[in-house]
């Protein structure tokens, strides 16, 4: 068998839910297409996609901590961002991780530094009995089968004295034959002649664990649907919502009372509990007529939180790899009121690592990657407005690309020209209308900066000395002033010499409001017909950003 490969640290166990949410992806369509049980709603793979992708995010929030503390992380994101019932069971996967990676650190009296044959064999089983207690029954034929095939081969692979790679390969090697075998097990996938959708997902899960530890994606066949008897096919009638939420303040007693007053109500009922922390926490998940009702009966117990009710007869309209069709815009942009602003103007927001000494280069193309794929949509507009290196956009939107999102970047150097690009964007433009009409908009935003000299130095505008304003233009010094006041007033003055009505003032983290209002006047005297408005977003770097539309 294959021998360790690499080991499974914090920062491969980080690769790994980056490497099982890009596998989704691809296999999302694969996974719905397959989904006839327990409900024939094509969302398995959907499900499980945005499931990972929660803990991804949570756990890809840090850039410390040992095994231990980024398995909690991941098992709290997917716990906290669970999606339908494949989501809810995936949650409990995770969570067994987390558990067992715990209770090793305990016992080895220390921090945990890998996730070994033996943890990681150990969780799979843990992982079967919080799934069967999730569901409160073990059904043949469903993922849970596939679970214990993948414990069992890991399980015996470690008592062989394998390595990490080995027990990994065993267990994605026995996921298959047990998946194969879910067709016989169960009538519905007979009827269908389908394998389990969830069982398929935990194969994916395993083989992109195989390819984070040994380098190299496992070969697998793509399971498809029979093609369906049309004149034995009659629609059956189903629950009409799915319904989710988070309970807290919930004893263990109280579980079992709940999952009883659900199955009255609905059916697909999963109750999974989160990291043993002792908050008594649950992510509730039911298919019901009756919402409502399935929210009501919750009051008993705990308090419940992020409701969650989908139409299970229709919903947001899917394109390829799970994304809505919707078009969204993301901005880079750094400060709370920049974060602020840019939101209030319908835009998703990423905000560079606040402990990057140099805010203008902060984002990587994985961040840009994991920020792109949170706005669920299709179609996606970016303004990096600065903050993005050419090389780590170029990456990021390639990547995303080939994950089935369809990327525009629009030239926006500053935020001022972000923000002009973000006031004519139009989702119901085409997108390559939407795209030009916003890449206009940013070009047409003349701009430069302010900053404050923090030494002496010699300029294309004369020397300045350290306090000094530095009025910037493209790359090169156009003011030098007093401060920082003057200076913006003479880089306002150049920027409407060849015209413009609408002058945009950013301030940055420690600019007194005084500043605004100075120039504020200055534009009032100086450049009839001119308007001038001032936002105070806390950017770090330059003092001011400034834009002539």
């Amino acid at each position: 068998m294959a021998g360790s490969g690499r080991r499974l640290d914090a920062s491969a166990l980080r690769d790994w839910a980056h490497t099982s949410v890009g596998d989704l992806i691809v296999h999302a369509d694969e996974i719905n297409r397959l989904n006839v049980f327990p409900v024939a709603d094509a969302d398995t793979g959907t499900n499980m996609l945005f499931t990972m992708r929660a803990a991804w995010a949570k756990a890809d929030a840090g850039t410390g901590g040992d095994v231990a503390a980024v398995a909690a992380a991941m098992a709290d994101g997917a716990l906290h961002g669970a999606r339908g019932n494949s989501g809810v069971i995936l949650s409990q996967i995770l969570r067994a991780l987390a558990d067992v990676a715990a209770e090793a650190t305990a016992e080895r009296g220390g921090e945990l530094t890998e996730v070994d044959g033996a943890v990681l064999a150990a969780s799979l089983r843990h992982a079967v009995g919080l799934v069967v207690a999730s569901m409160g029954e073990s059904v043949p034929g469903t993922i849970v089968s596939v679970l214990q095939a993948a414990a069992g081969a890991a399980e015996d692979a470690v008592a062989e004295n394998i390595e990490l790679g080995g027990v990994v390969t065993a267990a994605g090697d026995a996921a298959v034959v047990a998946l194969d075998k879910t067709t016989e097990q169960l009538d519905v996938l007979t009827d269908a002649g389908v394998v389990d959708a969830g069982g398929r997902g935990l194969l994916v899960l395993l083989d992109a664990l195989a390819k984070t530890v040994s380098g190299h994606a496992q070969a697998r066949q793509e399971y498809l649907p029979a093609p369906p008897d049309i004149g034995n096919t009659v629609a059956a009638p189903g629950p009409r919502f799915e319904v989710m939420y988070l309970l807290t303040g919930c004893q263990p007693d109280g579980v079992e009372q709940l999952r009883q007053r659900l199955d009255e109500l609905g059916d697909s009922v999963a109750i999974a509990a989160s990291a043993s922390d002792g908050g008594g926490r649950y992510s509730v998940h039911v298919h019901s007529d009756d919402a409502g009702g399935a929210i009501e009966a919750a009051l008993t117990f705990g308090t419940p939180s992020r409701i969650q009710i989908t139409s299970l007869a229709g919903g947001a309209t899917l394109a390829p790899g799970g994304w809505t069709r919707d078009r969204a815009v993301l901005a880079v942009v750094d400060g709370d009121g920049a974060a602020e602003l840019f939101a209030g103007e319908g835009a998703y927001v990423l905000r560079p690592d606040p402990n990057a000494t140099d805010p203008t280069s902060a984002v990587t193309a994985k961040q840009l990657l994991r920020g792109l794929v949170d706005t669920d949509a299709a179609q996606i507009m970016v303004l990096p407005n600065g903050f993005v290196a050419a090389e780590e956009l170029v990456a990021g939107c390639t990547a995303a690309i080939g994950w089935g999102i369809d990327v525009v970047p629009v030239p926006a150097g500053s935020m001022v020209q972000g923000l002009a690009a973000l006031a004519v964007h139009d989702a119901d433009r085409e997108a390559v209308d939407d795209g030009y009409t916003m890449a206009r908009a940013a070009a047409g935003a003349r701009h430069g900066s302010v900053r404050r000299a923090t030494e002496e130095a010699l300029t294309w505008a004369g020397a300045c000395q350290p306090g000094d304003g530095l009025g910037i233009a493209g790359d090169e010094v156009l003011i030098v002033a007093e401060d920082i006041t003057a200076a913006a007033a003479g880089l306002i003055d150049l920027l409407l010499v060849a015209g413009g009505e609408l002058v945009t003032v950013l301030s940055g983290a420690d600019v007194d409001p005084a500043v605004g209002e100075a120039l504020s006047g200055h534009v009032h005297r100086e450049h009839l017909g001119a308007e001038l408005v001032t936002y105070h977003t806390g950017h770090r770097g330059d003092a001011l950003l400034i834009g002539v539309e």
